[in-house]
């Protein structure tokens, strides 16, 4: 399992569920406990949607997002196709898709404290 701190799990469940396509994998609201994995991967790895309410986590949560640096990396089958469905959700990108020699790739905004990066090979 990885996690990824967010200021609000509870609206990250909503998000990474109903807009990105992960599914539930634990969902215990009365201890703000979210956990969510890929879809079509069974006893594939989770992500903790984990709160920021501890300083030094709240800390390294800002500053990286502060510095436009993406907190996690979701590999996809075709960057281009996912940023135009992404965005007719209302996702905000930093950017169109770019391309080098490493591939193709694109940021957005989790709405959640984070950048996340799509990419594709």
């Amino acid at each position: 399992m990885s996690s990824i701190h967010v200021t609000d799990p509870a609206a990250a469940f909503d998000f990474y569920t109903g807009t990105l396509g992960f599914e539930p994998l634990m969902v215990m609201p009365e201890y703000n406990l979210f956990v969510v994995q890929a879809p079509g991967i069974p006893a594939g790895p989770g992500l903790l949607l984990e709160p920021s309410d501890n300083p030094v986590a709240e800390a390294y949560r800002s500053g990286v997002y502060d510095l436009g640096l993406p907190a996690l990396v979701l590999g996809v089958d075709d960057v281009v196709a996912e940023t135009e469905r992404l965005g007719a959700l209302g996702v905000r990108f930093t950017g169109p898709p770019e391309s080098d020699a490493m591939g193709t790739r694109a940021v957005f905004d989790d709405g959640c404290g984070n950048y996340i990066q799509l990419h594709q090979d």
